[in-house]
């Protein structure tokens, strides 16, 4: 059924409508579908959600006010179905450089009353606009439209200097900003400028000291909201990241994109005073201290300096005897995660650092270069105090307290110290009366694994210690060296009451 409007009525009424249309779709918050059924009264007012307003022509162009006035007659033909994708009003066009709208939290003002209500979504937390495929709900249309494209796989924006693709315009611009090395983002407190507004809000912060990010499943708080999400995946335990090469699940992907190296052997750190390269940033910083010789983290219990910040941390567990890290296959605990990681390699059997000179393998790469120095014959690491030197910076350290007289290893049963763990853990079971090592032959058991081996020779026979003097072999060193005595003469064994013993 048709209805008559009075069109001077209309018009008026219809330029204020089109004043919205044309400013609300600048700013991609409508969209307009246009229908050819008979015209019907309009429903409900221009400031609701949906709007449904009459147009004087059979046509999907919105026309001019003076178009309406010289129409007369019905208006009945065609009707424009406008669905706001904001919940906004209509406002009047503000004049040049006018930002009438601001927010009452912030120092931010805004042109127009659509851009404020996008603002404010970053304070209320508001998400109207929800993805079909996982429930992911975002602040903005434009967001939802880049999310969808991480589903279809659509990338349409090219890099022109790489062959990276995007899903998005502005994240483009970014990353051109690589190339151009462009850092339009100065900070106001020191020298340092970025590519992103975000980066340098993150590093305002650290002037402020400000942690708005806080945890709800603990005490901490964050100074972005990147870090709280990697965070909270300590307590959930969430390792969403998986190695395409191994079973190895990681918390946060630049873990991933690192363990990746591992087996593509990509370092892209170089070393700008020596050949070296390493898989982390970080890593080459380490390093390049060693050329300076610089140690700025000083430990504030004794008077021990480091190199790097993450040193000094982990120093400072051995005056603390702290170890956060445990097995979740056992009991044991680590002082460092990266011990935990080369001991969690025993009970997965997992062995991913290989030999390129044999087939052995090796659950940690510092092992590995150990044993490489048994091919070469290397030995980096030399004393000070002689001439020696060794293929590994533990067994010179060892060394060293034979020079010190150092025996940092204390006995809780007694009072005597060695200079080495090992020698202690072998001490501790004349304690204990431990006896681990159990022959295969015999049911004969041992305290150290040394003389196992030793007493495996009387089962199979074995003689590999072999006199330079003469053709007699021996099944240990000991028995050697007493046969060595009967050629060169040496008595070294005297005694205070009376004579010497060989």
């Amino acid at each position: 059924m048709s209805e008559s409007i009075n069109n001077e009525e209309y018009a008026a009424e219809y330029d204020q409508c089109v004043r919205f249309f044309h400013i609300a779709s600048r700013n991609n918050d409508i969209e307009v579908k246009y229908s050819n059924e008979n015209s019907v009264k309009p429903e409900k007012s221009c400031y609701s959600q949906e709007v449904l307003r009459k147009s004087a022509y059979g046509t999907s162009e919105v026309k001019t006010k003076e178009e309406i006035e010289a129409t007369k007659g019905t208006i009945n033909s065609l009707y424009v179905e406008i669905k706001v994708k904001e919940d906004i009003e209509i406002y009047e066009e503000p004049l040049a450089g006018e930002r009438p709208h601001q927010y009452s939290k912030s120092d931010e003002a805004f042109s127009n009353k659509s851009a404020l209500t996008k603002h404010q979504r970053k304070h209320n937390g508001k998400k109207p606009y929800k993805c079909r495929k996982c429930n992911k709900k975002l602040s903005l249309k434009t967001s939802l439209t880049c999310h969808c494209r991480t589903h279809a796989g659509e990338k349409p924006y090219h890099c022109s200097h790489c062959n990276k693709v995007f899903t998005n315009e502005n994240i483009l611009i970014t990353h051109l900003r690589i190339h151009t090395e462009e850092k339009p983002y100065q900070c106001s407190q020191c020298d340092k400028a970025f590519i992103q507004k975000s980066s340098l809000t993150r590093h305002q912060r650290a002037h402020t000291g400000e942690k708005p990010y806080k945890c709800s499943q603990c005490d901490k708080a964050f100074s972005d909201n990147s870090s709280i999400k990697i965070h909270l995946r300590t307590h959930t335990k969430e390792k969403p990241y998986q190695c395409s090469h191994c079973d190895m699940t990681f918390s946060h992907n630049s873990n991933l994109i690192t363990h990746l190296r591992t087996h593509t052997g990509e370092k892209p750190y170089q070393c700008s005073q020596c050949d070296k390269a390493f898989i982390q940033k970080i890593s080459l910083t380490h390093h390049q201290i060693t050329h300076t010789g610089e140690k700025p983290y000083k430990c504030s219990q004794c008077d021990k300096a480091f190199s790097d910040n993450r040193s000094v941390i982990s120093h400072l567990r051995t005056h603390t005897r702290e170890k956060p890290y445990q097995c979740s296959h056992c009991d044991t605990t680590f002082s460092h995660h990266s011990n935990l990681i080369t001991h969690l390699r025993t009970h997965t059997g997992d062995k991913p650092y290989q030999c390129t000179h044999c087939d052995k393998a090796f659950a940690s790469k510092s092992t590995l270069i150990n044993h490489k120095r048994t091919h070469t014959g290397e030995k980096p690491y030399q004393c000070r105090q002689c001439d020696k030197a060794f293929s590994e910076n533990s067994t010179l350290i060892t060394h060293l307290r034979t020079h010190t007289g150092e025996k940092p290893y204390q006995c809780s049963q007694c009072d005597m110290t060695f200079s080495q763990n090992s020698h202690l853990i072998t001490h501790l079971r004349t304690h204990t009366g431990e006896k681990p090592y159990q022959c295969s032959e015999c049911d004969m058991t041992f305290s150290q694994n040394s003389n196992l081996i030793t007493h495996l020779r009387t089962h199979t026979g074995e003689k590999p210690y072999h006199c330079s003097h003469c053709d007699k072999a021996f099944s240990n060193t000991c028995n050697l060296l007493t046969d060595l005595r009967t050629h060169t003469g040496e008595i070294p064994y005297q005694c205070s009451e009376c004579g010497p013993f060989s």
